[in-house]
């Protein structure tokens, strides 16, 4: 696992990654803006009054306080991240396939499923959206709070981003969906979502990461 990682930092800060990033960090910035703009109001309220909802934690002092702007913070900001963990998935194939032609000498097959990848992509940012909003509370417990938003950050990127790399070399990813350590990659990925800016390698990184770890197992 040490030379995946290794392997995978040497890959995210060659050019062609980093021009990759800037196209993504371009068209979110746009979506994210132009969605914020017209839909903030109806957004926070809408994010308030599901807080306000859930059972034990509307009633809670933070959320009756005024606090829900915040929470409406926190919640956009996971959204803005599911949308650049859409956008990698939609358009990282050629740039992965690239790397592996260049570093294992693999072809591989540009015959990702775009439905598909969108399918994971919405249901693991459906499920991503509802268990922030319903631990939020947890976020603000020193330490327990960026565990829990390290796990959640790792439950978003993980099934997406192994179907989006395995579909490219193998006929059925569930000879290895199954393996523990697929989540270890997504929890180490997911540590970039703690820098701003740096959230932006994170999709990408465990794409990279997901490839350096399939493709030496395909090979014995």
């Amino acid at each position: 696992m040490p030379s995946v990682f290794i392997k995978s930092l040497r890959d995210i800060v060659s050019p062609k990654v980093l021009l990759f990033i800037l196209k993504i960090a371009f068209g979110s910035f746009l979506l994210m803006v132009l969605f914020f703009w017209i839909f903030w109001d109806s957004f926070s309220h809408f994010v308030a009054t599901l807080v306000s909802a859930v059972p034990f934690i509307g009633s809670l002092g933070f959320v009756q306080g005024g606090s829900a702007f915040l929470a409406s913070l926190i919640v956009a900001y996971g959204v803005i991240i599911v949308a650049i963990s859409l956008l990698t998935s939609l358009y990282s194939p050629k740039l992965l396939l690239d790397l592996t032609k260049k570093e294992y000498g693999i072809t591989g097959r540009d015959e990702s499923k775009i439905g598909k990848s969108i399918y994971y992509n919405i249901k693991a940012g459906l499920i991503f959206l509802l268990l922030l909003i319903l631990l939020l509370p947890l976020l603000f417990v020193p330490v327990l709070g960026q565990i829990v938003m390290l796990l959640l950050w790792a439950l978003l990127i993980k099934e997406p981003t192994f179907y989006d790399v395995s579909s490219l070399f193998i006929e059925d990813e569930k000879e290895y969906k199954g393996q523990k350590s697929i989540w270890f990659v997504a929890i180490v990925a997911s540590l970039f979502n703690y820098i701003p800016v740096l959230n932006l390698f994170a999709p990408i990184f465990a794409q990279i990461m997901f490839m350096h770890w399939l493709l030496p197992k395909l090979a014995k």
